[in-house]
């Protein structure tokens, strides 16, 4: 299939990339690269893809990968109304996978706006073009965070998610109801993911084990909140991308226009065992600085995946011991740590 993946230059949209390339298919990889956290990571993610930051750094020219002859890359933001569906005109694509969004849950408290744009406005502009294209599978980034205030666990699709905690989970949720308007109306063929804390090689540097490992690593103390009272269903980035490439290849003609699912490594980590997990594969101590809760954030969350087990064999398989280790080895050989 011939794939477009927004969001390619960030970690999941980087590695969903790199297995769908790996895999045969033909990807058109788009991001707009903003200086949300480091570009420098974001560039060698495309390195990685054969993209040079030479050319990845001029907007609106596809760029033909060196290293795979089936991938190209083209810097675009996804609210341009105007080069966006030209794209889509052109390329003509068999599938989308969006996952090109502005990220984080505290970083929204101060800078609302942003999230409007990319998460509102963008997302609307990716229907708009599905809707205009025929496109028969659109496959977005939903959040564990559309959960907010909700106390019970294991988290289900069922639950009511009508109370976020911040902006960034009230533009998730948005998205969901966009694309069941569309879906409705269009007979858009939509899926959500509602994904769970994604950690492995590539991450995010505003992500826990990513701030963690840097902080123990340089001899800083490391924030813990709620006074690590808190728990994550922490999900390794290959389960994740397993499983979205899996949405993506299979034939969804028999289900029903628009779904939501979680998902996640069907499990909850203790906060407290997660820091001892990282300082095992460091060999370090933390320096543990216990902190209030946090605004936006939740105490504990967990996801029930039986319908991503149902409908698309969804397993995920990486332990956490082995998963933070895979991290550790990675950071280290990007930082040249010794």
């Amino acid at each position: 299939m011939k794939i477009l993946v927004t969001g390619a230059a960030g970690f999941i949209g980087y590695h969903v990339a790199k297995q769908l390339l790996g895999k045969g298919h033909e990807v058109c990889g788009l991001d707009v690269i903003n200086d949300y956290y480091d570009i420098n990571l974001k560039y060698d993610r495309l390195k990685d893809l054969g993209v040079s930051r030479t050319e990845a750094e001029v907007f609106n020219e596809p760029v033909p990968s060196s290293i795979w002859s089936t991938f190209n890359f083209i810097r675009l933001d996804i609210a341009d109304r105007e080069r966006l569906p030209e794209l889509f005109k052109n390329e003509k694509f068999d599938a989308v996978c969006n996952l090109a969004a502005q990220a984080g849950v505290r970083y929204s408290l101060e800078n609302p706006e942003t999230y409007i744009d990319s998460n509102i406005v963008g997302f609307l502009n990716i229907l708009e073009c599905c809707r205009h294209n025929n496109i028969k599978n659109l496959v977005y980034a939903s959040s564990s965070s559309v959960y907010g205030l909700n106390s019970k666990i294991p988290f289900e699709t069922t639950d009511s998610v009508d109370h976020p905690i911040s902006i960034y989970a009230a533009t998730k949720k948005s998205n969901e109801l966009m694309a069941h308007t569309y879906s409705h109306l269009f007979g858009l063929r939509t899926i959500g993911l509602r994904f769970f804390t994604v950690y492995g090689p590539w991450g995010r540097p505003d992500m826990a084990l990513f701030l963690f490992t840097k902080a123990i690593i340089e001899n800083k103390s490391i924030a813990v909140y709620n006074n690590g009272k808190m728990a994550r269903d922490f999900t390794y980035i290959d389960d994740i991308t397993e499983g979205v490439v899996r949405i993506l290849e299979k034939d969804n003609s028999n289900h029903p226009d628009y779904r939501v699912y979680n998902i996640g490594n069907n499990d909850s980590v203790q906060l407290l065992e997660f820091i001892s997990i990282l300082e095992k594969h460091l060999q370090k101590k933390a320096d543990k600085q216990m902190l209030p809760m946090q605004p936006g954030d939740v105490e504990k969350t967990w996801a029930n995946v039986d319908d991503l087990i149902r409908d698309y064999d969804y397993h995920p398989s990486t332990p956490i011991d082995e998963g933070v280790g895979h991290f550790v080895s990675w950071y280290k050989t990007y930082y040249d740590i010794k």
